[in-house]
C-alpha cells in the first residue's frame, strides 16, 4: 500500500499526456516538487534538494520568504485587489513609493516606470519600441551571447541561433557587436562599434540604441568590466545613442548591488527589470527610463496583465529586505564563501575557467570535458540532492546562483555537493 501511494505521488502521466514536447526543466529535474522554504525544494517522495538555480534567478530571496508571504497573506485575507490594468491601485502605490525611496533616490537615478506584461521578454519589447519611437531611428546595436527573451522583437537581438530560428528570425535592423569577452575570447567592441559609427561607408546607419546585459548570463556567465561599460556609454552619449541596460537576470542584488551596471558607475537610458522585482517568483516587468524619453501616448503600448497587484505587494516587501542591514551583511558573508569556492576550482583544475559577479558563478568546462562533462556534473548534482543550471553557447557552463538570503552551512552544503560533483567527473 505504501509503495502504491509513492507512486501515485510521484506519478508524472499526467504531464507526459498533457504536455507539450518544449518542456525542459523537467526533464533535467525529474521529480514532482510539492514544497519549498529559503534555499530548499521539497518533492514528493521525501526527498530535499538545495535550490541553486532560483527560478532562474526569480527566486534571489529563496523560497516563500517569510516577510513577503505574511504582506501576501494580509493583503489576501483583506480581499484585496488582483486584477487592475494600469489603473490606480493602493498596491501600486505602495510598490512605487517603496521603489523610488529604495532604489532610484539613493543611485540619484530620475526615472520613470513603466509596467510592462508579467515576463521580462515584454519589458525589453517596452524598451526597444520606446528607444526607437523616442529617436526617430530603428537600429539597435546588440552583442554575441545575448539573450534578451523569446518574443518576437527580443529574439531580434538574442544571439543563439537555435532560440532565433525556432522563432523565424532573421537579423533585420540588428547590428550584432562581439561582447567584451567570450568563448573565442577578448574583443575590442567598443573600438568596432567606434570606427562602424565614423564611417559614413560602414553600413550601419546611427542606431537607436545599444541594449546590453551587464553580466551575460545565459551567454556563459561573462560579467563586463567598468572600463568597458564605461567606454560604451560614453561613446553612446557621444552619438546620441540610447543605452539600455537589461538587469532582468541579474538585477535585483544578484551581483551584491541592485543593479550589475552599479559596479560601473554608469546610468543607463533605459533599464528593463524582471525576474526577482516582484521577490516572491511572481510575473511582473518593469521598463525604467529617463523623464526626457517618456513620449508614449496613452494606451500605446498596453497588457492585460501589467498590474499584477499580488506582484505589488510582494515587491514592496522584497524592498523592505533590502533595508535589513543584517540581509547586507548575510548577503556579503555568502558571495566571500562564493568567490572562494570559485577561486578554489580554478586553482585546483586549471583548465576550468571560473567567472562571475557576486551571487552568480560560472564554472566553464569548454576546455575541461564540454558540455557532456556538465551535463554529468549537473546530474550528479542533482543526484546528490543541488539543483544548477547550464549555460553557455553548447551548455559547457555551470551555473552557479544561490538564494541572497541562504545561511552559511546550507551554502557549504550545496557546495560541498557540487565539488564533489566536480571531482568524480574529470
Amino acid at each position: 500500500m505504501t509503495a502504491q501511494i509513492a507512486t501515485r505521488r510521484n506519478d508524472v502521466s499526467v504531464f507526459e499526456t498533457m504536455e507539450s514536447e518544449v518542456r525542459l526543466y523537467c526533464r533535467k529535474f525529474p521529480v514532482v516538487f510539492n514544497r519549498a522554504r529559503g534555499a530548499e525544494l521539497y518533492a514528493e517522495d521525501g526527498r530535499t534538494y538545495l535550490d541553486f538555480f532560483c527560478g532562474a534567478g526569480s527566486l534571489n530571496y529563496g523560497h516563500n520568504h517569510p516577510h513577503i508571504k505574511r504582506q501576501l497573506a494580509a493583503y489576501l485575507e483583506a480581499d484585496g485587489l488582483m486584477h487592475g490594468l494600469d489603473m490606480h491601485t493602493a498596491a501600486k502605490r505602495g510598490f512605487l513609493t517603496r521603489f523610488q525611496e529604495v532604489v532610484l533616490e539613493p543611485r540619484g537615478l530620475d526615472h520613470k516606470v513603466q509596467f510592462c506584461g508579467p515576463t521580462g521578454t515584454d519589458a525589453v519589447e517596452a524598451a526597444l519600441k520606446l528607444a526607437r519611437k523616442a529617436t526617430g531611428r530603428s537600429g539597435i546595436v546588440s552583442f554575441t551571447g545575448a539573450y534578451h527573451g523569446m518574443s518576437r522583437g527580443s529574439l531580434a537581438v538574442t544571439g543563439g541561433r537555435r532560440a532565433r530560428a525556432a522563432g523565424g528570425m532573421h537579423s533585420g535592423d540588428v547590428t550584432f557587436v562581439p561582447y567584451e569577452d567570450g568563448p573565442f575570447g577578448a574583443f575590442d567592441s567598443i573600438g568596432y562599434l567606434e570606427r562602424l559609427l565614423a564611417d559614413s561607408s560602414s553600413g550601419m546607419d546611427i542606431p537607436a540604441a545599444v541594449i546590453v546585459e551587464p553580466l551575460q548570463m545565459e551567454g556563459g556567465v561573462y560579467p563586463a568590466s567598468r572600463e568597458w561599460l564605461r567606454g560604451l556609454r560614453e561613446l553612446t552619449s557621444r552619438h546620441g545613442i540610447l543605452l539600455i541596460c537589461d538587469e532582468i537576470q541579474a538585477g535585483c542584488g544578484r551581483t551584491g548591488t541592485f543593479f550589475c551596471f552599479e559596479h560601473a558607475e554608469i546610468e543607463p537610458d533605459i533599464i528593463t527589470l524582471s525576474k526577482s522585482i516582484s521577490g516572491y517568483g511572481l510575473p511582473m516587468s518593469l521598463t525604467i527610463f529617463k523623464r526626457a524619453l517618456d513620449v508614449w501616448a496613452p494606451g500605446e503600448h498596453t497588457g492585460t496583465f501589467r498590474g499584477n497587484q499580488l506582484a505589488f505587494v510582494a515587491a514592496g516587501a522584497a524592498l523592505d529586505v533590502w533595508r535589513r542591514t543584517d540581509f547586507r551583511t548575510n548577503l556579503a558573508v555568502a558571495t566571500r564563501g562564493l568567490t572562494r569556492f570559485g577561486d578554489a576550482v580554478a586553482e585546483g583544475e586549471p583548465a576550468v575557467r571560473v567567472r562571475g559577479r557576486g551571487m552568480a558563478l560560472g564554472i566553464d568546462l569548454g576546455r575541461a570535458g564540454g558540455a557532456k562533462r556538465a551535463d554529468l556534473v549537473q546530474k550528479q548534482c542533482f543526484d546528490g540532492g543541488l539543483i544548477v543550471e547550464l549555460s553557455g553557447r553548447q551548455d559547457e557552463v555551470v551555473k552557479v546562483m544561490p538564494p541572497l538570503t541562504i545561511d552559511p552551512a546550507r551554502m557549504r552544503r550545496g557546495l560541498d555537493i557540487l565539488d564533489t560533483a566536480l571531482t568524480a567527473t574529470r
